[in-house]
């Protein structure tokens, strides 16, 4: 290429001005609102569903710590707690995910909690004190969560002195699972 040919290509190139009317077609705005409707719509329920299980891991240690508290108090005075006061494990039995109801008495205990808003699942679960096979004291100890999420009363768990296995003396019932 000559050279004054390349100086006048380079200054033509420099001499074109960008329009100062140029943006966005409102076809372009259009399909960004779009796409990110989408991908709200896809992170949203994810966002919640992470939510509901955090708010989930309360419960989940609330129960475990109450029925470690059951099992040495049992060891302790040869009864279970009847209440979460007797515990003295400083726990609240209302907070804003979660109300737990303890019972307990001679052999067996147990800790419910029923969700306070229905993205939430509902937990249960109880000691036993029962005689193995081999005429051993055990303490059986169960901890279950509700197969679907609701604010619906969780009950207790199945918990039975006279059965021999760790598994029937204590065991979650329909539509529980245990947690471990």
């Amino acid at each position: 290429m000559k050279s004054d040919l390349k100086v006048k290509y380079l200054q033509f190139l420099l001499g074109k001005k960008k329009d100062s009317n140029e943006g966005f077609t409102l076809i372009e705005l259009l399909v960004v609102v779009i796409i990110i409707g989408v991908l709200a719509a896809i992170a949203l329920p994810n966002f919640l569903n992470q939510t509901a299980k955090a708010k989930q891991a309360e419960a989940k240690t609330t129960m475990s710590q109450v029925n470690n508290a059951q099992a040495l108090h049992r060891n302790t005075n040869n009864d279970f707690a009847g209440d979460m006061s007797t515990l003295a494990l400083g726990l609240p039995t209302v907070t804003a995910n979660y109300t737990y109801n303890v019972i307990g008495g001679d052999d067996t205990a147990g800790i419910k909690a029923t969700a306070a808003n229905s993205a939430m699942k509902g937990y249960r679960g109880g000691n036993a004190f029962f005689k193995d096979g081999n005429s051993n004291s055990v303490i059986a100890t169960v901890a279950c969560e509700a197969d679907v999420a609701g604010t619906g009363d969780p009950d207790y768990p199945d918990l039975d002195t006279t059965q021999t296995t760790l598994e029937t003396a204590a065991a979650c019932g329909t539509n529980f699972k245990s947690v471990k």
